[in-house]
Parts: C-alpha cells; structure tokens; sequence
C-alpha cells in the first residue's frame, strides 16, 4: 500500500503533515461551489435527463459496474442511453471523442472502452462533459449516464447517484491530500442514493453485490464457468493474479471466495499502463487471472494461459427497482 494510502486508511502520522494543505483544498471547492449555486459560473441547459454515477471519495469504488448495470436496465425498457466519461488515463482531446470498435484505452482510458465493449451503446469522452452530453444528443440518446463527475458542477444532473465502498468506506473522514474524501460526508446527505459495495451498509443506503460466474480467456475468448475453471483448468485452485485498479484486495478477495488460491499476486497503480514486462514474472504454467478493467488494456502483452474475471452489480429485487423506478420518475420531467 502506498504511504498516502496508508494515511488514508491506516491513519499514518503523514496526514498532519498534509494537513495544512486540505485548507487550501477545501477553500477551493467550496468557492467552486458557491459560484455555481449563486450562478456566477453557468451550469447549461441539456434537454436529456442526466444520472450522475460517482463518489466523494478517489479510488474505485465500483462505479463502472452500476453503469453498466444502469445502462442494461433502462435499455430494456426502450430508452437510448448514452455514456459520458472523462477518459482518466486517456489521451486529452480538444474535441469529444466517440467510441468505436477500434478506439483503444490509450486513446479513452480504460472504463470506457469496458463499457463500450460490455454494452454497445454510444460513449464519448470528453474533459468538458457539457459537450460530450450535447455529442451524445446528436448520436439520438435520449437518456445520459455520467461514469463520474459527481463534482463536475457545470454539468446539470437529474440523479445524483453515490457510490461506496462498504470495507474502506471514508477512510480517516479528511479532505484530500490528508484524506481520500474529494468532499465532505455532508454531500451524502444531498444525493438521490448512496450505493454501498459490499461490507456493512448504514440505514437508508441501497445495498450492491459485486458478482463474477465466468472466466474469458484474453487470446481465444474461451468462456468457462468458476465451476468449470476450477476443474478443468488449474491444480487445487491454484492461480495467479494481478490487478491495476483502485482496491486490489477487493479483486484478490474475490477470488478467494470463489475458491482460488493465489500462488502469487502482483498489484499496479489504478489505471496502469501495461506492458510486456509487467507479465515477465508469471509462469503460463499456473492461470493468470484479472480484471475486465485491466484485461481491455493486456491483450497484447498477456501470455495465452491468461483470464479476466466480469463482474456485475447485484442488488436485492425491491432495491434494484427502486433505483430504477426513481430515474424513470425524473425522466417524466422531460416527457420520456
């Protein structure tokens, strides 16, 4: 874990030498804040209802898989969704981009190209998430999920959708740089849903599940059940693992439950950049197995006995149409 992490976390003595910083931090976004809500600074009419999926916190929380989650489920009932991401670890563009079939996480970043590829719905990204909407208006959306950008003001919102991770949750409570939270815990208290992954949830807060049942190899795309993995393609359980994403051991976790054994394990920064001598390490005699998320940007680096694990979001029925059922309501707005 890195020492910032650890003071995040782990409360290292580091966070008082930070301190003096989260002042300035603070003063900051809340000017921000302010000019927004007095309307100095503009927030542009859209004419779609926006969900906003995103955190008060940095690191991952689980906020793709309810985008994709959001996005399957408001397709089934007819609408035309759209995503807008920033592209973190992307190349910067002057322009929005719109996904295709041969845009890479170099030119995107990592999560929305999974989420181009696990829903086929059009994803732009865009720094300025105002025009990336206006981009996905004229593609003939009708509905927008924002993959973060609970911060991004300038972006009007219908939802405000909150995303938590149930095992770290907040961390030591501080702002940024001596803690991880981007803005106080009194923002939960303005949202439409707090969503806790996994771990403990407080009253009120929607309950998710992160579940995986497959493995798809990288190279051949052979798609096998845990079950099936289990029996047919590893000794005792026994694999490999690597993960580039915001909690590794939520990954690692995982699979431990699943009933694989890590022989070994090896964790990068969130939104990595891969290369072939991250894999020099791992034998193709044991599987290697990771994340969708770091699986989009390996295929070509990866030796042939590698394997990613798709998760999806999961919530109990009466929760699950909750959520839906309160977009579907903001949608009427609009006349949707």
């Amino acid at each position: 874990m890195r020492l910032i992490e650890r003071a995040w976390y782990q409360n290292h003595p580091i966070k008082w030498l930070l301190l003096p910083l989260n002042v300035l931090f603070w003063l900051l976004s809340a000017t921000r804040r302010l000019l927004y809500r007095i309307k100095v600074l503009a927030t542009p009419k859209l004419d779609v209802p926006v969900v906003i999926v995103g955190n008060i916190g940095v690191g991952g929380n689980g906020k793709t898989p309810v985008v994709v989650y959001l996005v399957e489920q408001l397709q089934s009932k007819g609408y035309k969704v759209g995503v807008i991401s920033r592209g973190y670890g992307g190349e910067k563009h002057e322009q929005p981009l719109l996904l295709t079939a041969d845009t890479t996480p170099t030119q995107a970043g990592d999560e929305p190209v999974l989420i181009y590829q696990r829903c086929n719905v059009p994803v732009v990204v865009s720094p300025d998430r105002v025009a990336g909407v206006e981009r996905l208006i004229a593609e003939g959306c009708t509905l927008i999920i924002s993959d973060d950008g609970l911060q991004h003001y300038r972006l009007k919102r219908d939802v405000e959708l909150v995303i938590v991770d149930g095992k770290r949750r907040f961390g030591n409570g501080w702002l940024m740089p001596a803690g991880p939270l981007r803005e106080g815990l009194w923002r939960l208290k303005t949202v439409d849903s707090v969503i806790v992954n996994g771990g403990l949830a407080d009253v009120g807060e929607t309950v998710m599940l992160l579940r995986g049942q497959e493995l798809i190899n990288l190279k051949t795309e052979q798609r096998l059940s845990v079950e099936q993995f289990l029996q047919q393609q590893c000794s005792a359980g026994k694999v490999n693992a690597m993960a580039g994403i915001g909690n590794p051991d939520r990954f690692y976790n995982t699979l431990s439950e699943l009933g694989f054994s890590l022989a070994q394990k090896r964790s990068f920064v969130d939104h990595h950049h891969f290369s072939e001598q991250d894999f020099s390490s791992f034998s193709e005699d044991i599987p290697l197995l990771m994340t969708e998320k770091d699986a989009v940007k390996c295929k070509e680096y990866c030796h042939q006995n590698s394997w990613y694990l798709p998760v999806d979001a999961q919530f109990n029925d009466a929760q699950g149409e909750q959520l839906i059922e309160l977009i579907l309501t903001r949608c009427n707005n609009y006349g949707l």
